[in-house]
């Protein structure tokens, strides 16, 4: 008798143990939904994912992190911007096609990314194509130049929603300070993948190398490239000024962004919400309108502070005519890619 009560009382025990982890784990899956505290209010949402490659104390990332905060606002939270800095989605080759397959909502590549679907787009790869962030504007403001490039992007499930400027690209090198176009010859230089970008080093000699932006770092501390060209804020937030010796400020080349949207995405959004995504886009591509170029000059402060490069040059006006003149064969190779009708719309705005 014993023994048959001590065998219920184990059972019954057992019994009560299963029961009560049951228990907790309804509770907690009711609670939660999938498993994550706060994902029921979520799924009430409208998630945009934004993408981009780099760090979030440069132009682009404080722009980014600037719309996360309006877009919530302006919508009273019924959006929930998810941004996505330093490549942690996808790198800068494979960001374009994650936007199209609307794996992300939005994305800022640079423009020579989306010069890899459409090649008028490389016209703002063109070396010494604009001679200010103004320039550019005008010209993206323009039926001519940036209503034409905006309204290609549709083919392709894209929709472009606006310009954000980084500025104007430097060069760092590890050999020996960048003044005459003879300096480049034979110097291996990381580009993005842009075939301009790519005919612009070899007109001088050097050696073009198609990188992603998230490897550079370590392909100039090992040696698989002996330079660069970037921002200055790009510069600085990726610490390149670090494993580099010599940087020349050129200003030889404008980096900006196209901020994009997958087309059926945005369209299928309530007529308000989309009016106040927008209303909070615009009003972030204005604060970098207005702070890119001063960000930029506070980087270059920090990178004379940090004293890591033996030497920072800047080219006289007559230097970079040598430039300009060395690399000008390349608006005519690529005349029939482009458009000649871009490319003197461009020019225009220069002379």
């Amino acid at each position: 008798m014993k023994r048959f009560l001590t065998w219920f009382t184990a059972i019954a025990v057992i019994v009560g143990l299963l029961a009560g982890c049951g228990a907790r784990s309804e509770e907690s899956t009711s609670d939660n939904g999938s498993g994550s505290e706060g994902k029921g209010e979520s799924e009430d949402k409208i998630v945009i994912k934004f993408s981009h490659v780099v760090a979030e104390n440069t132009p682009k990332g404080k722009a980014a992190a600037m719309f996360e905060e309006l877009a919530e606002k302006y919508t009273d939270d019924k959006v929930d911007v998810q941004v996505f800095p330093n490549s942690q989605l996808y790198n800068d080759d494979e960001v374009l096609a994650a936007v199209q397959q609307n794996n992300v909502q939005m994305a800022a590549p640079a423009t020579s990314k989306v010069s890899k679907l459409f090649p008028e787009w490389q016209i703002f790869d063109l070396p010494f194509a604009f001679l200010n962030t103004e320039a550019v504007q005008e010209a993206m403001e323009s039926e001519e130049i940036g209503g034409k490039l905006f309204s290609m992007l549709k083919s392709e499930q894209l929709l472009g929603l606006s310009m954000w400027d980084n500025g104007f690209k430097q060069m760092t090198l590890d050999e020996k300070p960048l003044i005459k176009p003879s300096d480049f010859e034979g110097q291996k230089f990381r580009v993005m993948s842009s075939k301009v970008l790519e005919s612009q080093f070899e007109a001088v000699g050097a050696n073009p190398t198609p990188m992603p932006f998230s490897e550079v770092y370590s392909a100039l501390e090992q040696g698989v490239i002996d330079g660069q060209e970037n921002t200055l804020s790009n510069i600085y937030s990726k610490k390149f000024h670090e494993v580099q010796n010599y940087m020349t400020i050129s200003n030889h080349g404008y980096l900006g962004y196209a901020v994009i949207t997958n087309e059926e995405f945005w369209n299928g959004l309530p007529d308000d919400i989309r009016k106040n995504v927008k209303k909070a886009l615009d009003e972030t591509t204005q604060w970098v309108r207005e702070n890119g170029q001063r960000l930029n000059e506070e980087n270059l402060e920090k990178i004379k502070e940090d004293g890591t490069l033996e030497e920072i040059y800047e080219l006289s006006d007559e230097e970079k005519q040598a430039w300009i003149d060395a690399m000008n064969p390349v608006y005519k190779e690529f005349e029939d890619e482009i458009g000649k009708d871009l490319i003197d719309a461009v020019k225009a705005l220069r002379d």
